[in-house]
């Protein structure tokens, strides 16, 4: 048996780029199945299998344990495969990222909520409320801090759970036009170019139907990646 992942809409799931992240980024072979938010069935009545988790990622492991929650996910992988480098191997850099991730897990409400993930379209002239500056500044504080330590490319250098998380938060930015520092902004880039996020988009782009209810009013322009 191997490992199962259920994911939602790539256009629009942010949480399900997390967790396919982890398994496309460090190569871990992987069955895919797609539940869709424009169905009457919620994504728990979609994936009865997948008890008792009840949102997107899950994951079901090779020994047939359920996991429904991207951090959770993240852990168990690094756990079952420790020759694969999750997490960075120096001690406080490891404590760093894993707070880092934590912080994203559970904060920046306010940028999900007024600018979710859409890898099918850029918008201009955002309002910037005073509350997603904040959630702007911090994000610029985190990655500030980390990418001048490390001096890149990623956050901590190689390629860690870190910057799987902060992907989605990176669609966000550009496709947002939001206001960053310019080393956020270079940061943001490496994303939008890396190979495993421009297959996610590739697939956000065929797979599902638009969904109204993410549709923005703001004026339209060209998505500012590859």
């Amino acid at each position: 048996m191997t490992y199962q992942l259920v994911l939602g809409d790539p256009a629009y799931s942010s949480w399900s780029l997390r967790g396919w992240l982890l398994f496309h980024r460090w190569s871990i072979p992987f069955e895919t199945r797609w539940v869709s938010f424009s169905l009457d069935q919620s994504v728990a009545e979609q994936m009865p299998d997948m008890a008792p988790a009840r949102t997107v990622p899950a994951v079901k492991m090779p020994d047939g344990a359920v996991v429904g929650d991207s951090l959770a996910i993240a852990e168990e992988l690094a756990t079952r495969h420790p020759d694969l480098a999750f997490w960075p191997q120096d001690s406080v850099d490891r404590a760093a990222a894993r707070a880092m991730v934590a912080e994203m897990h559970s904060g920046f409400a306010v940028l999900r909520q007024l600018c979710p993930m859409n890898v099918r379209c850029a918008y201009s002239e955002v309002p910037i409320p005073s509350e997603l500056e904040s959630d702007l500044s911090r994000i610029n504080v985190l990655w500030q801090e980390a990418l001048n330590k490390s001096g890149g490319p990623w956050l901590f250098g190689q390629y860690t759970v870190a910057d799987a998380f902060f992907a989605p938060v990176a669609a966000r930015i550009a496709g947002y036009g939001l206001p960053v520092s310019q080393t956020a902004q270079g940061y943001v880039a490496r994303h939008l170019a890396d190979p495993a996020f421009l297959e996610w988009r590739k697939m956000g782009l065929e797979i599902g139907p638009d969904l109204e209810w993410y549709a923005m009013t703001y004026p339209q322009v060209a998505w500012p990646g590859p």
